[in-house]
């Protein structure tokens, strides 16, 4: 298992930009395909992007594509998000997961969750 904890939410009006960050430990990191979901009030936790193993490969919701880039640094564990032109619709609590052996968008194939960080865009 990998323990995960998200940072760098916070408040920010429509068009502007911020960076997540997932620290991880208790496992090897290099290990796990890394991805990030959001849920905002009411909606089901929906996929944002995802990141392969080495850092090589990624792929994100078309709503995100373009304005939001995922990368991971394996040496620090840590997985980043950086989200620009920020509009309200991308309002909600972001988390990030962790999956060994698959590379895959559904939320349910992903045992390792962070406890998420809120982002919160004003228009």
């Amino acid at each position: 298992q990998v323990q995960l904890v998200e940072s760098g939410g916070g408040l920010v009006q429509a068009g502007g930009s911020l960076r997540l960050s997932c620290a991880a430990s208790g496992s090897t990191f290099s290990r796990y395909t890394m991805a990030w979901f959001r849920q905002a009030p009411g909606k089901d936790r929906e996929f944002v992007a995802i990141i392969n193993r080495i850092g090589d490969t990624t792929s994100y919701a078309d709503s995100v594509k373009g304005r939001f880039t995922i990368s991971r640094d394996n040496a620090k564990t840590t997985l980043y998000l950086q989200m620009s032109n920020l509009q309200p619709e991308d309002t909600a609590v972001y988390y990030c997961a962790a999956a060994r052996g698959i590379f895959v968008t559904s939320p349910d194939l992903y045992d390792n969750w962070g406890q998420g960080t809120q982002v919160t865009v004003s228009s």
